[in-house]
């Protein structure tokens, strides 16, 4: 969701009230209730025409939508066990509804990183990569962050060599966390882990923990860093984007985050933006750049990992196509 989006739904919940916002948070995930609580926050005055029009597209929109079950999980288990019988049905369904059975590790959404590696810290590295690929990439990155290079690679390199996980231990990690998982027996293993993930987590830790980890996973097994690099998208691989990608890409960023994640690109990067633009806008963006002041590191390489995870979103969505990093270097 882009700003406008979120501030959208931040009148909306202003407007509804105490006690139904508190209802509509109870069905967000983490991140969303954060950024939405940190919107609602930074949201001081707004304009009563804004409010007015927020208010009527929602009304429109709501009453276009409607509930054809009132719980699609029995829906589905009543459906498929009908067509398939029990034992087959059972199977797929387990595979569709598990992670209804991660309840302890869905709980550390809620924590801050710091709290997460204090918890984790003297875990065996495997029980960690195992929580770790339950989380959202950039919580597991900056989780790691706060472990040392010996333990925060070696989490990594079980990270990518992780092939499912298996109902007993699912249950084993949330007694680490000293919660009970209720799950049934015929559950199947869930297919988490890999060199996707890994790269994911990887492309999130900033270039310094990037190239420790990817050297030490390489004097393990070469193979395995390569397949990992070759999942890996960095600021620098957005000049692979054909035109249409990246016409695509820049339609869903604001100039503001763009002019900042600009200042610590290439120059090629930048010709690539401004080729992709009007002539007029590319001009404007010309001039917004060399007249903003010196930047933050910090924040250019925040900006980027926000322009990054648009771009992963877009390439899921069929919108693009990534080309992977093959031999180049990554930095």
């Amino acid at each position: 969701m882009d700003d406008k989006g979120l501030e959208d739904a931040a009148i909306l919940l202003m407007s509804l009230g105490e006690e139904e916002a508190s209802e509509v948070f109870k069905h967000l995930e983490p991140k969303e209730v954060q950024c939405l609580g940190e919107t609602i926050a930074k949201m001081k005055t707004i304009n009563k025409d804004r409010i007015g029009n927020v208010l009527d597209r929602f009304s429109k929109e709501s009453t276009e939508m409607g509930m054809l079950v009132p719980d699609t999980d029995e829906y589905i288990k009543a459906v498929l066990r009908k067509a398939l019988g029990d034992e087959k049905a059972n199977l797929l369904i387990d595979r569709i509804i598990q992670g209804s059975d991660v309840t302890g590790i869905e709980s550390l959404k809620w924590m801050d990183p710091g709290s997460v590696a204090e918890l984790l810290r003297n875990e065996h590295p495997q029980i960690v990569a195992a929580i770790l690929v339950h989380l959202d990439p950039d919580q597991s990155s900056s989780v790691l962050k706060c472990f040392s290079d010996r333990h925060r690679n070696e989490v990594m390199v079980r990270i990518a060599t992780l092939d499912g996980i298996q109902p007993s231990a699912l249950k084993d990690l949330n007694e680490v966390l000293s919660r009970v998982l209720a799950g049934g027996t015929q559950l199947r293993k869930a297919s988490l882990g890999g060199a996707k993930p890994a790269a994911e987590i990887i492309n999130l830790m900033g270039s310094s923990h990037e190239t420790s980890i990817l050297d030490y996973i390489r004097e393990a097994d070469g193979d395995l860093a390569q397949k990992i690099m070759d999942n890996m998208f960095t600021f620098d691989d957005l000049i692979k984007l054909d035109d249409k990608g990246f016409q695509s890409l820049l339609k869903e960023v604001q100039t503001e985050s763009l002019i900042i994640a600009l200042k610590g690109g290439s120059p090629e990067i930048r010709e690539k933006v401004f080729k992709n633009m009007s002539s007029r806008a590319a001009e404007t963006l010309r001039e917004d750049l060399e007249s903003r002041g010196p930047v933050k590191l910090s924040e250019v390489e925040a900006e980027q990992k926000e322009l990054l995870k648009i771009v992963r979103r877009l390439a899921d969505e069929g919108q693009i196509t990534l080309a992977s990093g093959g031999d180049d270097e990554y930095v």
